[in-house]
Protein backbone atom coordinates (compact mmCIF):
# COMPACT_ATOMS: atom_id res chain seq x y z
CA UNK A 1 0.00 0.00 0.00
CA UNK A 2 2.61 2.63 1.08
CA UNK A 3 4.12 1.84 -2.22
CA UNK A 4 1.02 2.62 -4.23
CA UNK A 5 1.04 5.92 -2.18
CA UNK A 6 4.24 6.78 -2.92
CA UNK A 7 4.64 5.72 -6.80
CA UNK A 8 0.97 7.29 -7.49
CA UNK A 9 2.23 11.00 -7.93
CA UNK A 10 5.55 10.24 -9.37
CA UNK A 11 4.03 8.54 -11.91
CA UNK A 12 1.29 11.29 -12.31
CA UNK A 13 4.13 14.46 -12.66
CA UNK A 14 5.42 12.29 -15.61
CA UNK A 15 2.42 10.80 -17.22
CA UNK A 16 3.37 11.57 -21.04
CA UNK A 17 6.44 10.34 -20.49
CA UNK A 18 4.79 6.79 -18.52
CA UNK A 19 2.37 6.65 -21.30
CA UNK A 20 5.39 7.12 -24.31
CA UNK A 21 7.38 4.37 -23.06
CA UNK A 22 4.31 1.56 -22.87
CA UNK A 23 2.70 2.78 -26.59
CA UNK A 24 3.04 0.37 -28.56
CA UNK A 25 4.74 0.35 -32.04
CA UNK A 26 1.80 1.46 -34.00
CA UNK A 27 1.18 3.96 -31.52
CA UNK A 28 4.63 5.38 -31.65
CA UNK A 29 4.70 5.17 -35.55
CA UNK A 30 1.32 7.61 -35.01
CA UNK A 31 3.25 10.02 -32.60
CA UNK A 32 6.22 10.03 -35.38
CA UNK A 33 3.64 10.88 -38.19
CA UNK A 34 2.07 13.66 -35.96
CA UNK A 35 5.65 14.58 -35.31
CA UNK A 36 6.35 15.44 -38.74
CA UNK A 37 3.00 17.65 -39.11
CA UNK A 38 3.46 19.37 -36.24
CA UNK A 39 7.18 20.18 -37.52
CA UNK A 40 5.85 20.90 -41.02
CA UNK A 41 2.91 23.21 -39.84
CA UNK A 42 5.24 25.26 -37.22
CA UNK A 43 7.16 25.79 -40.43
CA UNK A 44 4.74 26.88 -42.48
CA UNK A 45 3.20 29.49 -40.11
CA UNK A 46 6.66 30.75 -39.57
CA UNK A 47 7.82 31.21 -42.71
CA UNK A 48 4.34 32.68 -44.21
CA UNK A 49 4.17 34.40 -41.59
CA UNK A 50 7.18 36.72 -42.01
CA UNK A 51 6.56 36.33 -45.75
CA UNK A 52 3.15 38.31 -45.22
CA UNK A 53 4.92 40.98 -42.40
CA UNK A 54 7.43 42.02 -44.98
CA UNK A 55 5.25 42.21 -47.52
CA UNK A 56 2.92 44.69 -45.14
CA UNK A 57 6.34 46.77 -44.80
CA UNK A 58 7.62 46.75 -48.32
CA UNK A 59 3.83 47.58 -49.65
CA UNK A 60 3.90 51.19 -47.40
CA UNK A 61 6.69 52.08 -48.97
CA UNK A 62 5.74 51.16 -52.49
CA UNK A 63 2.60 52.69 -52.05
CA UNK A 64 4.31 55.93 -50.91
CA UNK A 65 6.69 56.30 -53.42
CA UNK A 66 4.34 55.64 -56.59
CA UNK A 67 1.80 58.18 -54.81
CA UNK A 68 4.61 60.60 -54.79
CA UNK A 69 4.33 61.18 -58.17
CA UNK A 70 2.13 62.15 -60.90
CA UNK A 71 3.78 59.30 -63.88
CA UNK A 72 2.91 55.72 -63.29
CA UNK A 73 6.04 54.81 -65.17
CA UNK A 74 8.10 56.59 -62.90
CA UNK A 75 9.62 53.80 -60.86
CA UNK A 76 9.60 51.54 -63.82
CA UNK A 77 12.03 53.57 -65.38
CA UNK A 78 14.05 54.53 -62.32
CA UNK A 79 14.36 50.48 -62.22
CA UNK A 80 13.86 50.50 -58.30
CA UNK A 81 12.95 47.45 -57.02
CA UNK A 82 10.48 46.41 -53.97
CA UNK A 83 10.92 42.92 -53.80
CA UNK A 84 8.60 41.24 -51.16
CA UNK A 85 5.39 43.17 -51.96
CA UNK A 86 3.40 41.23 -54.08
CA UNK A 87 1.89 45.08 -55.50
CA UNK A 88 5.28 45.39 -57.19
CA UNK A 89 5.21 42.10 -58.89
CA UNK A 90 1.46 43.37 -60.29
CA UNK A 91 3.18 47.18 -61.26
CA UNK A 92 5.83 45.53 -63.07
CA UNK A 93 3.37 43.00 -65.30
CA UNK A 94 1.49 46.31 -66.00
CA UNK A 95 4.77 48.72 -66.98
CA UNK A 96 6.02 46.15 -69.15
CA UNK A 97 3.01 44.98 -71.12
CA UNK A 98 1.86 49.11 -71.33
CA UNK A 99 5.60 49.66 -72.61
CA UNK A 100 5.74 46.85 -74.91
CA UNK A 101 2.61 48.31 -76.67
CA UNK A 102 3.87 52.06 -76.26
CA UNK A 103 7.32 51.28 -77.28
CA UNK A 104 7.34 47.80 -79.18
CA UNK A 105 9.96 46.74 -76.38
CA UNK A 106 9.64 46.58 -72.42
CA UNK A 107 13.51 47.41 -71.93
CA UNK A 108 14.26 50.68 -70.32
CA UNK A 109 17.58 52.60 -71.60
CA UNK A 110 18.68 56.33 -72.04
CA UNK A 111 16.84 56.85 -74.82
CA UNK A 112 13.12 55.42 -72.76
CA UNK A 113 12.38 59.52 -72.02
CA UNK A 114 12.72 60.48 -75.65
CA UNK A 115 10.56 57.66 -77.17
CA UNK A 116 7.92 58.06 -74.44
CA UNK A 117 7.89 60.99 -75.49
CA UNK A 118 7.34 60.40 -79.34
CA UNK A 119 4.62 57.12 -79.05
CA UNK A 120 1.22 57.60 -80.13
CA UNK A 121 -1.37 56.30 -77.44
CA UNK A 122 -2.16 53.23 -77.45
CA UNK A 123 -5.91 51.74 -78.30
CA UNK A 124 -8.39 50.32 -75.81
CA UNK A 125 -7.98 46.68 -77.06
CA UNK A 126 -4.29 47.45 -76.06
CA UNK A 127 -5.61 48.33 -72.43
CA UNK A 128 -7.55 45.42 -72.45
CA UNK A 129 -4.12 43.61 -72.97
CA UNK A 130 -2.33 45.63 -70.27
CA UNK A 131 -5.30 45.22 -67.70
CA UNK A 132 -5.52 41.39 -68.41
CA UNK A 133 -1.80 41.16 -67.57
CA UNK A 134 -2.31 42.47 -64.16
CA UNK A 135 -4.89 40.37 -63.61
CA UNK A 136 -2.95 37.25 -64.61
CA UNK A 137 -0.21 38.76 -62.13
CA UNK A 138 -2.66 39.46 -59.48
CA UNK A 139 -3.41 35.65 -59.98
CA UNK A 140 0.09 34.82 -59.85
CA UNK A 141 1.11 36.43 -56.87
CA UNK A 142 -2.16 34.99 -54.93
CA UNK A 143 -1.17 31.24 -55.35
CA UNK A 144 2.30 32.14 -54.64
CA UNK A 145 1.05 33.35 -51.04
CA UNK A 146 -1.42 30.48 -50.80
CA UNK A 147 1.32 27.85 -51.69
CA UNK A 148 1.84 24.81 -48.82
CA UNK A 149 -1.48 26.63 -46.73
CA UNK A 150 -2.70 23.07 -47.62
CA UNK A 151 -0.32 21.70 -45.35
CA UNK A 152 -1.64 23.70 -42.68
CA UNK A 153 -5.42 22.81 -43.38
CA UNK A 154 -3.99 18.76 -43.65
CA UNK A 155 -2.33 19.28 -40.11
CA UNK A 156 -6.01 21.26 -38.41
CA UNK A 157 -8.31 18.02 -39.82
CA UNK A 158 -6.31 15.42 -40.29
CA UNK A 159 -3.87 15.70 -37.18
CA UNK A 160 -6.91 14.63 -34.58
CA UNK A 161 -8.26 11.73 -36.59
CA UNK A 162 -4.60 10.54 -37.20
CA UNK A 163 -4.56 10.90 -32.75
CA UNK A 164 -7.80 9.30 -32.68
CA UNK A 165 -6.75 6.02 -34.59
CA UNK A 166 -3.78 5.41 -32.43
CA UNK A 167 -6.14 5.67 -29.32
CA UNK A 168 -8.73 3.46 -30.92
CA UNK A 169 -5.70 0.74 -32.18
CA UNK A 170 -4.01 1.33 -28.44
CA UNK A 171 -7.28 0.58 -26.52
CA UNK A 172 -7.92 -2.29 -28.94
CA UNK A 173 -4.29 -3.42 -28.19
CA UNK A 174 -5.23 -3.11 -24.40
CA UNK A 175 -8.85 -4.83 -24.45
CA UNK A 176 -7.34 -7.72 -26.30
CA UNK A 177 -4.18 -8.21 -24.12
CA UNK A 178 -6.66 -8.02 -21.26
CA UNK A 179 -8.79 -10.97 -23.39
CA UNK A 180 -5.64 -13.30 -23.64
CA UNK A 181 -4.78 -13.41 -19.97
CA UNK A 182 -8.56 -13.85 -18.51
CA UNK A 183 -8.17 -11.25 -15.79
CA UNK A 184 -9.51 -7.57 -15.75
CA UNK A 185 -8.00 -5.63 -13.53
CA UNK A 186 -7.64 -1.71 -13.53
CA UNK A 187 -3.40 -2.24 -13.20
CA UNK A 188 -3.47 -4.01 -15.67
CA UNK A 189 -5.07 -2.00 -18.18
CA UNK A 190 -3.88 1.47 -16.78
CA UNK A 191 -0.45 1.21 -19.01
CA UNK A 192 -2.09 0.01 -22.35
CA UNK A 193 -4.84 3.35 -22.35
CA UNK A 194 -2.66 5.76 -20.92
CA UNK A 195 -0.43 4.79 -23.69
CA UNK A 196 -3.62 5.09 -25.94
CA UNK A 197 -4.57 8.47 -24.83
CA UNK A 198 -1.60 9.70 -25.88
CA UNK A 199 -2.08 9.79 -29.69
CA UNK A 200 -5.71 11.46 -29.35
CA UNK A 201 -3.46 14.14 -27.05
CA UNK A 202 -0.79 14.77 -29.46
CA UNK A 203 -3.06 14.94 -32.19
CA UNK A 204 -5.13 18.48 -30.58
CA UNK A 205 -1.54 20.00 -29.87
CA UNK A 206 -0.76 19.22 -33.11
CA UNK A 207 -4.32 20.52 -34.72
CA UNK A 208 -5.25 23.25 -32.17
CA UNK A 209 -2.17 25.60 -33.42
CA UNK A 210 -2.58 24.83 -36.90
CA UNK A 211 -6.16 25.93 -36.66
CA UNK A 212 -5.51 29.26 -35.26
CA UNK A 213 -2.43 29.78 -37.56
CA UNK A 214 -4.25 28.94 -40.79
CA UNK A 215 -7.19 31.33 -39.67
CA UNK A 216 -5.14 34.48 -39.35
CA UNK A 217 -2.78 33.20 -42.23
CA UNK A 218 -6.07 32.98 -44.55
CA UNK A 219 -7.53 36.29 -43.43
CA UNK A 220 -3.93 38.24 -44.08
CA UNK A 221 -3.69 37.02 -47.42
CA UNK A 222 -7.11 37.36 -48.27
CA UNK A 223 -6.70 41.05 -47.52
CA UNK A 224 -3.53 41.26 -49.39
CA UNK A 225 -4.96 39.92 -52.56
CA UNK A 226 -7.47 42.17 -52.23
CA UNK A 227 -5.62 44.85 -51.67
CA UNK A 228 -4.16 43.85 -55.07
CA UNK A 229 -7.00 43.82 -57.12
CA UNK A 230 -7.72 47.64 -55.80
CA UNK A 231 -4.00 48.15 -56.89
CA UNK A 232 -4.41 46.90 -60.08
CA UNK A 233 -7.30 48.65 -60.76
CA UNK A 234 -5.65 52.20 -59.60
CA UNK A 235 -2.84 51.51 -61.89
CA UNK A 236 -4.90 50.53 -64.91
CA UNK A 237 -7.19 53.97 -64.02
CA UNK A 238 -3.97 55.64 -64.08
CA UNK A 239 -2.66 54.43 -67.63
CA UNK A 240 -6.24 54.82 -69.19
CA UNK A 241 -5.64 58.33 -68.06
CA UNK A 242 -2.44 59.05 -69.59
CA UNK A 243 -2.08 56.51 -72.38
CA UNK A 244 -4.66 55.55 -73.75
CA UNK A 245 -6.59 57.09 -77.13
CA UNK A 246 -10.45 56.95 -76.39
CA UNK A 247 -10.50 59.06 -79.64
CA UNK A 248 -11.11 62.21 -78.31
CA UNK A 249 -7.91 63.66 -77.62
CA UNK A 250 -4.69 63.61 -80.03
CA UNK A 251 -2.54 60.52 -80.12
CA UNK A 252 0.32 62.62 -79.16
CA UNK A 253 1.67 61.87 -75.54
CA UNK A 254 3.18 64.03 -73.31
CA UNK A 255 5.46 62.94 -70.19
CA UNK A 256 6.76 65.43 -68.25
CA UNK A 257 8.73 66.28 -64.62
Amino acid sequence: MAHLIFSTPLIASNGVLFAFQHSTVPGKAVLAMLLIASILSWTVMWTKLNVIRRANRMTRVFLDRFRSDRQPLRIYESRHRFEGTPLYSVYMAGCRDLTFHLLGSPEVDETFRARLEDSPKISPAQMRAVTSAMERAVGESALNLESQMILLATAVSGAPFLGLLGTVWGVMDTFGGVAAAGSANLAAMAPGVSAALITTVTGLLVAIPAMFGYNFLVTSIRSTIVQMDNFAAELASEFEHKYVDHGTRPAALSYRR
